[in-house]
């Protein structure tokens, strides 16, 4: 307990240096973790398959036919999803799958930070990133946008490692990876992704090697290989696909979308066309605060002598963010989901140089103010997301209800539906979806009416619409009335002969 000191007087003996031999608190993997447990806790329970999701889903599924797939899309995501997709169609399989999924891609590409920044800081980063309603809400989805994210947020971390440290091979592995699964999950990504690594490694001497040209090179050519090889196979080429992905979207080119993501932020998972008021500002006070908090990081990692942890991030999030703000005609907040993830490292920089900066009495009133500023974020996020969670749920059930009456007329699998909201009621009723023109064109008109003759077809038409001439006598089903499927009816085709309608 004491210890004797020159004069023999008794002296209190030091404290054991406890912190040397203690394993730090892997704050990064507890968000994660966390991460996990809101996703399966709020979003996957009783929720149902978007019209995007059944696109995907689809084409994995043994038991359901695959829908059109179209030139803007990549085949990545559905690969994440054929584990589970590919033996059952259970939704909440395929809600924790990928859930378990994107918690894990978010330590990884963590992860891959940890020799750069501080764990506290990696935390709060990897904290205020997924509590984005966007990053929840689509966190067990099967959609790309998420994984574009991590692609994006674990490969400009390798770049770094490896400029760093020419020795680490296993950062220009993880390089070339994360640059492949971006390209894999949305190819245009993956290019605004690589041009300003590119950039870096031919303007900065420290960076001018050949291996990292050759290594971004390599990965987006294996990430978009798939994409590239299906645009000579279905599309006539990649200049015609790219023509089509452009013409299926409204045209690509100069668009100042940046309002239309604001006004998006309140919840809208897709504005298009984005020309309604601006509800729901709240919402939208953290985007206003993001540049000036995203500014502070930088110059709070500069005096801590790691300018380029935050300096890359802020070049490769304004690179993926720009073609979505200027060059699309409408938004889906999820686009700038890569943006995000890259800007959550300098606003936690930001954040956490202001807790543990040495400012006397006025620290507990600066620790208390960021704490209050984060409650309220947190709040808005959370009450987005239920919001986004209860639509979702009312769209399951509405799209439940009109399954079960199609059902009831006869049309069962094997099934054709056409006509509005075709796609995503043909996964719910099990039928192949087919259109005889639009983005989705994939059967003549001739090779529908072949097809009714074989088999069950209907279609759907919205309230006050009219049938197209080929259906006006088909036999007229009104489907259950909702706010997510309003006032539709199913024109049923004859039932081929021999069959009885129920």
């Amino acid at each position: 307990m004491y210890q004797k000191t020159s004069a023999g007087t008794p002296a209190p003996a030091r404290a054991p240096q406890r912190s040397a031999g203690r394993r730090p608190v892997p704050w990064p993997a507890a968000v994660c973790v966390a991460f996990c447990l809101v996703q399966l806790a709020v979003v996957a329970p009783g929720s149902g398959l978007g019209w995007d999701e059944t696109v995907y889903t689809s084409q994995v599924s043994r038991s359901l036919p695959a829908a059109f797939f179209s030139a803007p899309r990549a085949r990545g995501i559905t690969f994440l999803a054929a584990p589970v997709a590919g033996f059952t169609t259970s939704t909440v399989a395929l809600r924790v799958w990928m859930a378990v999924l994107s918690a894990t891609a978010l330590f990884i590409a963590l992860r891959v930070w940890r020799t750069l920044m501080p764990a506290p800081v990696l935390a709060l980063a990897g904290g205020l990133f997924a509590t984005l309603w966007i990053t929840v809400y689509y966190g067990p989805q099967v959609m790309p946008n998420l994984w574009s994210a991590f692609g994006a947020l674990a490969a400009t971390g390798c770049f770094l490692r490896a400029v760093r440290d020419p020795a680490d091979r296993w950062a220009v592995a993880g390089l070339g990876s994360a640059v492949a699964l971006t390209g894999l999950m949305r190819p245009l990504d993956a290019v605004w992704l690589v041009a300003p690594l590119a950039l870096v490694a031919l303007f900065f001497r420290r960076a001018r090697r050949p291996l990292l040209w050759g290594v971004l090179a390599a990965g987006l050519v294996l990430g978009c290989a798939e994409w590239v090889v299906e645009a000579y196979v279905r599309y006539g080429g990649l200049t015609a696909r790219l023509d089509r992905a452009s013409e299926i979207q409204g045209g690509t080119g100069w668009n100042f979308a940046v309002d239309d993501q604001i006004r998006a932020l309140n919840g809208r998972t897709l504005c298009r066309p984005c020309d309604v008021p601006w509800r729901g500002k709240v919402t939208s006070l953290w985007w206003f605060a993001l540049p000036f908090l995203a500014a502070g990081g930088l110059v709070a990692s500069v005096r801590a002598g790691r300018r380029s942890t935050a300096l890359l991030p802020l070049l490769v999030a304004s690179f993926t963010a720009l073609p979505y703000l200027f060059r699309v005609g409408y938004a889906a907040p999820r686009f700038l989901l890569p943006a995000y993830a890259l800007l959550a490292l300098p606003v936690a920089s930001c954040l956490w140089a202001l807790v543990t900066a040495p400012v006397g009495r006025w620290r507990p009133a600066l620790i208390g103010l960021v704490t209050v500023a984060l409650c309220g974020h947190l709040s808005i996020q959370f009450a987005t997301t239920a919001a986004d969670v209860r639509a979702n749920h009312a769209m399951r059930v509405a799209y439940d209800a009109v399954a079960a009456r199609l059902h009831a007329a006869g049309v069962r699998p094997p099934c054709v539906l056409t006509g509005e909201h075709a796609v995503p009621m043909a996964y719910y009723t099990g039928c192949a979806s087919r259109q005889i023109g639009g983005s989705d064109g994939s059967i003549t008109l001739a090779g529908l009416l072949a097809a009714a003759r074989a088999r069950p077809v209907a279609v759907l038409v919205p309230a006050f619409g009219r049938p197209p001439a080929y259906a006006r006598s088909w036999h007229v089903v009104t489907l259950p009335d909702s706010r997510s499927f309003p006032g539709y009816h199913g024109y049923v085709a004859p039932l081929p002969r021999g069959a009885a309608r129920p």
